[in-house]
């Protein structure tokens, strides 16, 4: 890392420069306490003991130029070894890249693979992806999508276009398109769910999203694209971008997304019930770059489990 650190009785401070211009607050933590699990890191930060110019933050706080940030003492089993992606998986990685330019790149994200890595992981995407390239070391996450989700997830190259990017989800100009297979027979009636959704804890490691009244607004627009016996695939569109939305509110709705071990209860049809892999596509992604030129529009191809699929109901 190229930030300066004094360190003084254990406690370190960190002066955030140029290079992490628009980093959240967590992912600056995770990426400076190698080695110290994520689930440390935020419950630092919930309970006050990591400050930003002296103030608590919430862990998505954006950072800024000058910015000083606190570092409690911590112990770390780090041993100054990263774990590296394989020869297969950094050509594997690079063959799922959709687009690519000065400013960011849009992988592909495959089936099963955190963006980030964690206690229980260890190496995710972002940490694989910077070790692909020399000049990718810098690279940040634009977004998030969750470890079972595929498709279109952005990466930026420069705090510029990061901090832009961030503004545009913030602005909600940013589109995205996903698809998921949901079990039941979805309701055309049924295009937007508009639920409020809470994190809460279920374990050390571990997090469930419900539908609260006092937690987050959050909405979805939904279009049903083909309908199949005890299945539909349909068009998910957020207009937030809350943990697990796509999956809570189609679960709310009574249709839960097939595939989905944390979401979706048990089904009688024996075909679906055999289905592991989670059943939801980032399938296009939409946005403005800062020079004000024309959208990027990326898609990315129906993976090959969920196609199979498809294609079976579809006989």
């Amino acid at each position: 890392m190229k930030s300066n650190t004094s360190v003084s009785s254990g406690v370190q401070l960190v002066r955030v420069e140029k290079s992490h211009i628009g980093q959240r607050l967590d992912n600056f933590l995770i990426r400076h306490l190698k080695g110290v699990p994520r689930t440390r890191i935020y419950r630092l930060i919930r309970r006050g003991e990591v400050r930003v110019n002296k103030k608590r933050y919430k862990p998505e706080r954006k950072l800024e130029l000058g910015d000083e940030v606190r570092i409690p003492p911590y112990s770390s089993n780090y041993s100054q070894q990263t774990a590296k992606p394989s020869p297969a998986l950094q050509e594997f990685l690079l063959n799922r890249i959709l687009l690519e330019n000065d400013e960011l790149l849009v992988i592909n994200k495959p089936a099963g693979m955190a963006v980030h890595g964690g206690t229980s992981v260890a190496l995710g995407l972002i940490e694989a992806l910077r070790q692909c390239k020399p000049e990718w070391g810098e690279l940040e996450l634009a977004h998030r999508i969750d470890r079972g989700t595929t498709g279109c997830l952005v990466v930026s190259k420069n705090s510029i276009f990061l901090k832009h990017m961030q503004n545009q989800l913030k602005a909600k100009n940013v589109k995205k398109h996903y698809l998921a297979l949901v079990h039941g027979n979805w309701p055309d009636s049924l295009k937007l769910v508009d639920a409020p959704l809470q994190k809460d804890p279920i374990g050390e490691n571990e997090r469930i999203v419900r539908v609260l009244e006092s937690g987050k607004p959050s909405l979805t627009r939904f279009v049903v694209k083909r309908r199949f016996d005890g299945a539909s695939l349909i068009e998910a569109m957020p207009e937030t971008g809350r943990t697990h939305q796509i999956r809570v509110h189609c679960q709310h709705s009574g249709h839960g997304i097939v595939g989905d071990d944390k979401y979706t209860f048990k089904t009688k049809n024996r075909t679906l019930a055999k289905v592991k892999n989670l059943c939801l596509h980032a399938w296009k992604i939409e946005f403005e770059l800062p020079d004000g030129a024309a959208p990027i529009r990326v898609e990315a191809p129906i993976p090959n489990h969920l196609d199979s699929l498809i294609q079976m109901l579809g006989k």
